[in-house]
């Protein structure tokens, strides 16, 4: 019988080892590919950076000068769908988090948001410009293409937000409850505050999702070819990821430009992890004024 338990503790060890040794090499794996994707472009993208390129204008059908209206279009585009659809999904969190009741209802709108949130961005890009650019006649625009990135991610927002809310203990609503608080007091001054570090993580996947997309801009306020800044939100511009796919894919010389598109790349990369670097740091800070109250 001993000599049994002995072999079942061996067998079980040696699982244990197989398995996390699995688990550590699938980890190691996962960031060493990353390491290599982001190896690959910098090492063809870091002789293009310069001065001039980050700050001039494209020329000659964009095999020569800069990327700067692409630069300015894709912040543009980031802050307008930020400025939409983080206090759009926030605020439709807490309402569903905070004062719909379980039921079927609640079951329904939570399927809804997770099947939006698997919707292809592409058919995001012709409901954009079906609604914004031609409905609503805002034709092809910072304005049509921020709302429709806005809702592109709106389903990330609302599932981080419910979650982060979801994981404040009830311990707090009660207590503030019991001090004769209202429903919107306990929420607004008590349980958001201490969520809002753990929201934030929403807004950081949706800025590097809305940096990187394609084909909702492409429909709705990309340009192929505009060397100029946008003056209002009804105007055209340019945005990094498409003048990436351009260049790389359908550009007037596909070769002389190569270079660029992988220097492109790069700073599209580096304006992905400043953002994200940035968030990082808002949840930090907001995450210490929780822990010291």
């Amino acid at each position: 019988m001993m000599t049994k338990e002995i072999r079942l503790a061996k067998q079980k060890r040696r699982n244990q080892k197989i398995a996390f040794g699995l688990f550590q090499f699938t980890s190691y794996a996962v960031v060493g590919l990353l390491f290599v994707i982001l190896a690959f472009i910098v090492i063809k993208g870091i002789g293009v950076i310069s001065w001039e390129f980050i700050s001039e204008m494209p020329k000659e059908g964009m095999t020569q000068g800069g990327i700067f209206p692409a630069i300015v279009g894709t912040l543009c585009l980031v802050f307008g769908s930020m400025i939409f659809a983080f206090p759009v999904g926030v605020l439709a969190a807490i309402y569903m988090n905070e004062y719909v009741k379980d039921g079927w209802m609640k079951k329904i709108i939570k399927q809804m948001t997770n099947n939006l949130a698997g919707v292809p961005s592409i058919v995001f890009g012709l409901f954009g410009m079906a609604l914004f650019v031609n409905k609503l006649e805002f034709g092809d625009s910072l304005l049509a293409g921020s709302l429709t990135l806005g809702l592109l991610v709106l389903p990330v927002v609302i599932r981080t937000t419910e979650e982060s809310l979801k994981s404040v203990d009830d311990t707090f609503r009660q207590a503030s409850l019991g001090l004769g608080a209202s429903k919107w007091q306990t929420t607004s001054k008590v349980v958001f505050p201490i969520a809002f570090p753990n929201v934030i993580t929403g807004l950081i996947l949706s800025i590097g999702r809305v940096s990187g997309e394609t084909a909702p801009i492409l429909f709705t306020v990309a340009a192929y070819f505009l060397p100029k800044l946008p003056t209002s939100i009804f105007d055209q511009a340019m945005a990094l990821p498409y003048h990436l796919y351009v260049i790389s894919t359908s550009g007037t010389n596909i070769e002389a430009s190569r270079a660029m598109a992988y220097g492109t790349a790069l700073i599209l990369i580096i304006i992905v992890l400043i953002s994200n670097l940035l968030a990082n740091s808002l949840r930090k800070y907001f995450g210490k004024k929780v822990k010291m109250n």
